[in-house]
């Protein structure tokens, strides 16, 4: 049985929320600039220094592996000292690894790539767990609006940033380094000026400001504290989980069905553009949507879109024109859901979370996203080299429908939300 949550002690003054999503937006935006180089250069650098194509996907399991170390360590920091610290220095350890890269690739240096990549994939998880600070001081009819606009903020680096590969690679050739260190030139700048962004504006701390509010209204009602509604949380969790597990699965083997099958490398590159785009372009109206209609449906919804996008990639031809069209609206559906699943998961568990155990629940549910990231990305070329591509695309929409029965038994309890839920999201 889960004990009720605290009491919402109302929205922070406006222009309060609006300094802290300034600041978030402007971070994000370097941070997805900082984050691209891993994406456009990762496995690259990796084949290079190995001499190995099938040991050019070991930086998405060190990326992986690092996410999730650095979503705990972040979610740890914030809950101890606030959120400005834990994603000031989550930006830092990003723009360290980053510096061990371009090291490791100058000097030719396995071990060092390695180890430097793990610290870049640690580095980076705060990208994500920004996304909780937007919502922190939000009303709770809010949330996912401004969880929206923090993860809009992050697309803006993250499509210019593979943009820039050329003209960085140049810089570095000049400075007679290797040139696939361009990227990660860029994040080094990138992810240093984030971490000072943060560190230098980040104020009042969000996180903080909110614990105190709350500590206010738990001393005016008698000195009642909250506690993390248990069905909320789990509820939020599992969609999200579930959303990317599923989506890393079939994203990620997506471009080799594609090639295996004679389509073009510009074609699986397009395909998959889209689908990055869809996962974060629609963030400010699946936050609309998440407050007007309410958390609940958007997250079940998630679970269909998923589906459709599983049954639609499991049906289309494996060659042609008609092939590539189908793939790309499949992909696009499965960032569509990814992001419905993402926005309405994480308005379930900050509703839920009482502010004292806010950050640390959040770093969790973010480790629980990392292991499943890393599980589909190792699971899905499993299956397709055993059943097929259409068997893994089919069997993941399945998966998705799984969000459904958690959804609908967090709805049938009351006690996962903010009291002013009840009008906005059951």
């Amino acid at each position: 049985m889960t004990s009720a949550p605290a009491r919402d002690p109302g929205p922070a003054p406006p222009e309060v929320q609006l300094r802290i999503l300034k600041v978030l937006v402007f971070s994000q935006a370097l941070g997805g600039a900082g984050m691209a180089a891993g994406i456009t250069v990762g496995a690259l650098l990796a084949q290079d220094l190995l001499g190995s194509t099938g040991l050019a996907g070991l930086p998405v399991a060190l990326f992986a592996a690092g996410a999730a170390a650095g979503a705990l360590g972040a979610g740890q920091i914030s809950q101890r000292w606030g959120r400005r610290p834990g994603l000031a220095l989550g930006h830092a350890t990003a723009a360290v690894g980053s510096v061990g890269v371009v090291a490791a690739a100058t000097a030719r240096t396995v071990p060092l790539l390695l180890f430097s990549l793990f610290v870049y994939g640690a580095g980076t998880a705060t990208n994500l767990l920004a996304r909780y600070a937007g919502a922190d001081l939000a009303a709770p009819e809010e949330r996912g609006r401004a969880t929206g606009t923090v993860l809009l903020a992050t697309t803006l680096g993250a499509v210019a940033g593979p943009g820039l590969a050329g003209p960085t690679g140049a810089v570095a050739h000049a400075w007679d380094l290797p040139r696939l260190t361009g990227p990660f030139l860029l994040a080094v700048v990138a992810y240093t000026a984030a971490a000072l962004v943060l560190a230098l504006w980040l104020r009042p701390d969000p996180l903080l400001l909110a614990r105190e509010r709350q500590s206010g209204q738990a001393t005016e009602s008698g000195g009642r504290r909250g506690h993390s509604g248990g069905a909320g949380v789990v509820a939020g969790a599992a969609v999200m989980v579930t959303g990317q597990l599923v989506m890393i699965a079939v994203m990620t083997m997506t471009p080799v069905h594609m090639t295996g099958h004679g389509h073009s490398t510009q074609a699986a590159g397009l395909v998959i553009a889209l689908h990055v785009g869809a996962m974060f372009l629609p963030s400010p109206l699946t936050g609309l949507l998440v407050d007007r209609v309410g958390r609940l449906p958007v997250a079940t919804a998630s679970g269909g879109v998923l589906l459709a996008a599983g049954v639609l990639a499991a049906l289309a031809p494996p060659t042609g024109t008609a092939g590539t069209v189908l793939l790309a609206a499949a992909l696009v559906l499965l960032g569509v859901g990814w992001n419905l699943g993402l926005v309405s998961g994480s308005a379930l568990v900050t509703d839920a979370a009482a502010p004292e155990a806010r950050a640390a629940t959040q770093g969790l549910v973010d480790v629980g996203m990392a292991i499943a990231g890393a599980t589909g990305g190792m699971v899905s070329g499993l299956v397709v080299a055993g059943s097929g591509y259409r068997w893994l695309a089919l069997c993941a929409g399945v998966v998705a429908l799984a969000v459904i029965p958690l959804v609908a038994r967090a709805s049938q309890s009351r006690s996962y939300g903010a009291p002013s839920l009840s009008r906005s999201t059951v």
